[in-house]
């Protein structure tokens, strides 16, 4: 089936002139399938910005390609479904477009009249409630660790501060991290087992992995760098998730709540309104 391109020089022409502005009312046609055209300030829209001329003409081509690709397959299904089928994806389509509109309407509404602030006595509350839904598929660690060249001399201090850390150690460590090659101090924070594997490959090892558990050190090495390992807590896999670790989802939870009351509340609204001002009546 033959199909009318413009050609490489018209096609120059619009991505690199800014003259098509002139006479923004003009449906300049650049392709056809049958009946159906594709005008240039459709084309024009779908170009990237700053694209240099040479890629503007592949980019061109492919367009039109695959604009050209879909209104042939678009004709042929048209043709070969029923017309319950095509009026069953019309019906689809246009829910779709209802659902796009309806929800962009409602996410804006909800944006500025959801209240985000939620209390800890509320988190609290979801938690003791919904803790046994939530168990741990992997390990979850509370660690510090510091790594440092295999020669450096202050190693025993290092130990020492690492394994003791009361509030002067604490600062210590962090006055001389520059001499560290990597290191984490935070040990409050709950971390995956498989995150802490993935930042010291140096650990998994079988042997290794049975030294990671709760208050336990560890002092290893590779072939360039000693690791300073402290375990300050281990919670295994299937165990109940600890609130710490789980309070963005319980955050989570409690505002979408929110936002499904907010919604019921706006359309029972909507409706009332729309009743009160004779926009909205159901027939007897």
């Amino acid at each position: 089936m033959k199909i009318k391109y413009i050609s490489i020089l018209f096609i120059v022409i619009i991505v690199s002139s800014c003259q098509f502005l002139e006479t923004p009312n003009a449906k300049k046609s650049i392709a056809r399938v049958h009946d159906v055209y594709l005008y240039e300030d459709d084309f024009l829209k779908a170009l990237p910005k700053d694209i240099s001329k040479e890629d503007s003409l592949s980019f061109a081509n492919q367009y039109i390609q695959n604009w050209a690709t879909q209104q042939l397959l678009k004709e042929k299904a048209t043709l070969n479904l029923t017309e319950t089928a095509q009026q069953n994806f019309d019906k689809l389509a246009e829910d779709y477009k209802l659902d796009l509109y309806t929800n962009a309407y409602l996410d804006a509404l909800i944006s500025r009249k959801i209240d985000t602030v939620i209390a800890q006595k509320e988190l609290d509350t979801l938690y003791e409630h919904t803790k046994g839904n939530f168990k741990l598929n992997e390990a979850l660690l509370k660690f510090r660790y510091i790594s440092v060249a295999e020669n450096n001399g202050s190693i025993t201090e290092f130990t020492k501060r690492l394994k003791r850390f009361d509030s002067i150690d604490k600062i210590v460590l962090d006055s001389l991290s520059i001499q560290f090659h990597s290191f984490i101090l935070n040990d409050s924070i709950w971390v995956k087992k498989s995150e802490l594997l993935q930042k010291l490959p140096v650990l998994n090892t079988p042997k290794n992995l049975k030294l990671l558990k709760k208050s336990n050190f560890l002092q290893l090495k590779d072939s360039l760098r000693v690791y300073l390992v402290f375990v300050n807590n281990l919670l295994e896999r299937n165990t109940q998730v600890p609130k710490q670790y789980i309070t963005p989802t319980l955050q989570q939870i409690i505002l979408n709540k929110r936002k499904l009351k907010l919604i019921k509340q706006l359309k029972i609204e909507l409706r009332k309104n729309a009743e009160q001002n004779k926009e909205f009546e159901i027939y007897n």
